[in-house]
Protein backbone atom coordinates (compact mmCIF):
# COMPACT_ATOMS: atom_id res chain seq x y z
CA UNK A 1 0.00 0.00 0.00
CA UNK A 2 1.50 3.30 -1.11
CA UNK A 3 1.72 6.58 0.69
CA UNK A 4 2.68 8.09 4.02
CA UNK A 5 1.28 6.14 6.99
CA UNK A 6 -1.05 8.35 9.08
CA UNK A 7 -0.83 8.24 12.87
CA UNK A 8 -3.01 8.94 15.91
CA UNK A 9 -0.87 11.92 16.98
CA UNK A 10 -3.67 14.47 16.57
CA UNK A 11 -6.15 12.16 18.31
CA UNK A 12 -3.66 11.69 21.17
CA UNK A 13 -3.36 15.45 21.58
CA UNK A 14 -7.13 15.74 21.79
CA UNK A 15 -7.45 12.83 24.22
CA UNK A 16 -4.79 14.47 26.42
CA UNK A 17 -6.82 17.69 26.35
CA UNK A 18 -9.80 15.82 27.79
CA UNK A 19 -11.80 14.93 24.68
CA UNK A 20 -13.17 11.41 24.70
CA UNK A 21 -15.02 10.77 21.42
CA UNK A 22 -13.01 12.07 18.47
CA UNK A 23 -14.32 11.80 14.93
CA UNK A 24 -12.27 12.12 11.77
CA UNK A 25 -14.18 13.75 8.91
CA UNK A 26 -13.40 13.97 5.20
CA UNK A 27 -15.35 14.82 2.05
CA UNK A 28 -15.26 13.37 -1.43
CA UNK A 29 -16.94 14.47 -4.64
CA UNK A 30 -16.69 18.23 -4.25
CA UNK A 31 -14.87 18.59 -7.57
CA UNK A 32 -17.04 16.16 -9.53
CA UNK A 33 -19.39 17.32 -12.28
CA UNK A 34 -21.99 14.65 -11.55
CA UNK A 35 -23.27 12.64 -8.63
CA UNK A 36 -23.49 13.34 -4.91
CA UNK A 37 -21.11 14.98 -2.49
CA UNK A 38 -20.24 12.56 0.32
CA UNK A 39 -18.75 13.12 3.78
CA UNK A 40 -17.26 10.28 5.81
CA UNK A 41 -17.05 10.22 9.60
CA UNK A 42 -14.97 7.70 11.56
CA UNK A 43 -14.40 7.21 15.29
CA UNK A 44 -11.48 4.86 15.96
CA UNK A 45 -10.51 2.75 18.97
CA UNK A 46 -7.48 3.98 20.89
CA UNK A 47 -5.28 0.93 20.44
CA UNK A 48 -6.02 -1.45 17.56
CA UNK A 49 -5.37 -0.40 13.97
CA UNK A 50 -5.88 -1.73 10.47
CA UNK A 51 -2.74 -1.98 8.39
CA UNK A 52 -2.61 -0.13 5.08
CA UNK A 53 -4.93 2.78 5.90
CA UNK A 54 -3.89 5.82 3.89
CA UNK A 55 -5.41 8.93 2.40
CA UNK A 56 -7.88 7.51 -0.14
CA UNK A 57 -6.30 9.54 -2.95
CA UNK A 58 -3.03 7.58 -2.83
CA UNK A 59 -4.72 4.15 -2.89
CA UNK A 60 -5.95 2.24 -5.89
CA UNK A 61 -9.64 1.49 -6.21
CA UNK A 62 -8.87 -2.18 -5.55
CA UNK A 63 -7.03 -1.35 -2.32
CA UNK A 64 -9.79 0.94 -1.12
CA UNK A 65 -12.39 -1.77 -1.70
CA UNK A 66 -10.16 -4.27 0.12
CA UNK A 67 -9.88 -1.98 3.14
CA UNK A 68 -13.50 -0.83 3.33
CA UNK A 69 -15.00 -3.73 5.32
CA UNK A 70 -11.94 -3.94 7.57
CA UNK A 71 -12.17 -0.26 8.44
CA UNK A 72 -15.93 -0.44 8.97
CA UNK A 73 -15.49 -3.35 11.41
CA UNK A 74 -12.58 -1.60 13.15
CA UNK A 75 -14.34 1.70 13.85
CA UNK A 76 -16.16 2.29 17.11
CA UNK A 77 -18.67 4.16 14.95
CA UNK A 78 -18.74 5.35 11.36
CA UNK A 79 -21.15 6.86 8.86
CA UNK A 80 -21.22 8.47 5.44
CA UNK A 81 -23.58 11.35 4.76
CA UNK A 82 -24.47 12.67 1.34
CA UNK A 83 -25.88 15.65 -0.51
CA UNK A 84 -27.48 14.82 -3.84
CA UNK A 85 -26.65 16.62 -7.07
CA UNK A 86 -30.01 18.43 -6.78
CA UNK A 87 -29.03 19.67 -3.31
CA UNK A 88 -25.61 20.73 -4.60
CA UNK A 89 -27.31 22.75 -7.32
CA UNK A 90 -29.98 24.23 -5.08
CA UNK A 91 -27.85 25.02 -2.03
CA UNK A 92 -24.38 25.60 -3.45
CA UNK A 93 -21.38 23.47 -2.55
CA UNK A 94 -20.56 25.03 0.82
CA UNK A 95 -24.07 24.52 2.19
CA UNK A 96 -24.30 21.07 0.59
CA UNK A 97 -21.06 20.05 2.31
CA UNK A 98 -22.39 21.22 5.66
CA UNK A 99 -25.60 19.27 5.04
CA UNK A 100 -23.74 16.07 4.16
CA UNK A 101 -21.56 16.53 7.24
CA UNK A 102 -24.58 16.91 9.51
CA UNK A 103 -26.07 13.74 8.07
CA UNK A 104 -22.80 11.84 8.61
CA UNK A 105 -22.53 12.96 12.24
CA UNK A 106 -26.17 12.12 12.91
CA UNK A 107 -25.56 8.68 11.40
CA UNK A 108 -22.84 7.82 13.91
CA UNK A 109 -25.29 6.91 16.64
CA UNK A 110 -23.01 8.58 19.23
CA UNK A 111 -22.20 12.21 19.96
CA UNK A 112 -18.54 13.11 19.32
CA UNK A 113 -17.05 15.89 21.40
CA UNK A 114 -14.19 16.70 19.00
CA UNK A 115 -13.65 16.46 15.26
CA UNK A 116 -10.57 16.55 13.04
CA UNK A 117 -11.06 17.87 9.50
CA UNK A 118 -8.73 18.38 6.57
CA UNK A 119 -7.97 21.95 5.53
CA UNK A 120 -8.67 25.41 6.95
CA UNK A 121 -12.45 25.56 6.60
CA UNK A 122 -14.72 24.52 9.46
CA UNK A 123 -17.74 22.88 7.82
CA UNK A 124 -18.50 20.81 10.93
CA UNK A 125 -19.59 23.37 13.56
CA UNK A 126 -21.99 23.58 15.32
CA UNK A 127 -22.57 19.83 15.12
CA UNK A 128 -19.41 19.01 17.10
CA UNK A 129 -18.33 21.15 20.04
CA UNK A 130 -14.61 21.30 19.21
CA UNK A 131 -13.29 21.24 15.65
CA UNK A 132 -9.59 20.80 14.93
CA UNK A 133 -8.67 21.96 11.43
CA UNK A 134 -5.41 20.59 10.07
CA UNK A 135 -3.99 20.97 6.58
CA UNK A 136 -3.38 17.56 4.98
CA UNK A 137 -5.15 15.81 7.85
CA UNK A 138 -6.27 13.13 5.38
CA UNK A 139 -2.59 12.25 4.96
CA UNK A 140 -1.39 12.53 8.56
CA UNK A 141 -4.40 11.77 10.78
CA UNK A 142 -5.52 8.15 11.00
CA UNK A 143 -9.21 8.80 11.68
CA UNK A 144 -9.46 11.29 8.80
CA UNK A 145 -7.72 8.84 6.44
CA UNK A 146 -10.18 6.13 7.50
CA UNK A 147 -13.10 8.50 6.89
CA UNK A 148 -11.72 9.37 3.46
CA UNK A 149 -11.73 5.70 2.42
CA UNK A 150 -15.25 5.10 3.75
CA UNK A 151 -16.56 8.14 1.89
CA UNK A 152 -14.67 7.43 -1.33
CA UNK A 153 -15.71 3.77 -1.60
CA UNK A 154 -19.33 4.61 -0.79
CA UNK A 155 -19.45 7.28 -3.48
CA UNK A 156 -17.59 5.15 -6.05
CA UNK A 157 -20.14 2.38 -5.59
CA UNK A 158 -22.99 4.83 -6.12
CA UNK A 159 -21.40 6.08 -9.33
CA UNK A 160 -20.70 2.58 -10.63
CA UNK A 161 -24.35 1.71 -10.04
CA UNK A 162 -25.41 4.91 -11.82
CA UNK A 163 -23.34 3.99 -14.87
CA UNK A 164 -25.81 1.21 -15.66
CA UNK A 165 -28.53 3.84 -16.15
CA UNK A 166 -26.24 6.43 -17.77
CA UNK A 167 -23.65 4.43 -19.76
CA UNK A 168 -22.76 7.25 -22.18
CA UNK A 169 -20.93 9.26 -19.50
CA UNK A 170 -18.64 6.41 -18.25
CA UNK A 171 -19.40 7.03 -14.57
CA UNK A 172 -18.05 3.57 -13.75
CA UNK A 173 -14.55 4.79 -14.55
CA UNK A 174 -14.56 8.58 -14.07
CA UNK A 175 -16.98 8.62 -11.10
CA UNK A 176 -18.40 11.92 -12.35
CA UNK A 177 -15.08 13.78 -12.49
CA UNK A 178 -14.00 15.57 -15.68
CA UNK A 179 -11.93 13.58 -18.16
CA UNK A 180 -11.78 13.53 -22.00
CA UNK A 181 -14.45 10.84 -22.34
CA UNK A 182 -16.75 12.64 -19.92
CA UNK A 183 -16.35 15.95 -21.73
CA UNK A 184 -16.96 14.32 -25.11
CA UNK A 185 -20.13 12.67 -23.79
CA UNK A 186 -21.43 16.02 -22.54
CA UNK A 187 -20.82 17.57 -25.95
CA UNK A 188 -22.55 14.68 -27.70
CA UNK A 189 -25.40 13.82 -25.33
CA UNK A 190 -25.72 16.81 -22.99
CA UNK A 191 -26.03 16.35 -19.21
CA UNK A 192 -27.51 13.30 -17.56
CA UNK A 193 -30.09 13.44 -14.78
CA UNK A 194 -27.32 13.29 -12.16
CA UNK A 195 -25.13 16.11 -13.49
CA UNK A 196 -24.72 19.28 -11.43
CA UNK A 197 -26.38 21.69 -13.80
CA UNK A 198 -25.44 24.85 -11.93
CA UNK A 199 -21.75 24.26 -12.64
CA UNK A 200 -19.85 26.33 -15.19
CA UNK A 201 -18.98 23.29 -17.34
CA UNK A 202 -22.55 23.59 -18.62
CA UNK A 203 -21.51 26.82 -20.37
CA UNK A 204 -18.53 25.21 -22.09
CA UNK A 205 -19.34 21.56 -22.80
CA UNK A 206 -23.11 21.48 -23.37
CA UNK A 207 -23.84 23.01 -26.79
CA UNK A 208 -27.62 22.68 -26.67
CA UNK A 209 -29.52 25.94 -26.05
CA UNK A 210 -32.49 23.91 -24.82
CA UNK A 211 -30.43 22.62 -21.86
CA UNK A 212 -29.17 25.80 -20.16
CA UNK A 213 -27.08 26.05 -17.04
CA UNK A 214 -29.24 26.14 -13.91
CA UNK A 215 -28.86 29.23 -11.77
CA UNK A 216 -29.49 29.09 -8.04
CA UNK A 217 -31.83 31.69 -6.57
CA UNK A 218 -28.94 33.73 -5.14
CA UNK A 219 -27.22 33.70 -8.55
CA UNK A 220 -30.44 34.73 -10.29
CA UNK A 221 -30.70 37.83 -8.15
CA UNK A 222 -27.18 38.84 -9.17
CA UNK A 223 -27.93 38.66 -12.90
CA UNK A 224 -28.19 42.02 -14.70
CA UNK A 225 -31.66 43.01 -15.85
CA UNK A 226 -33.06 45.46 -18.41
CA UNK A 227 -34.81 47.48 -15.72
Amino acid sequence: MAGFAPTRQIEKELWAAGHEMIVGIDEVGRGAWAGPLMVGAAILPRERRVNGVRDSKVLTEKNREFLFDRIAAWCLAWAVGGASQEECDELGMAAAQRLATRRAIEGLGVVPDAAVVDGKWDFVSPHVAHVEMRVKADRYCLSVAAASILAKVTRDRIMRDASASYPQWSFDTNKGYPCPLHKAALQGYGPSAIHRRSWVFMDHYVPYPGVPRTLRFDEQREQPTLF
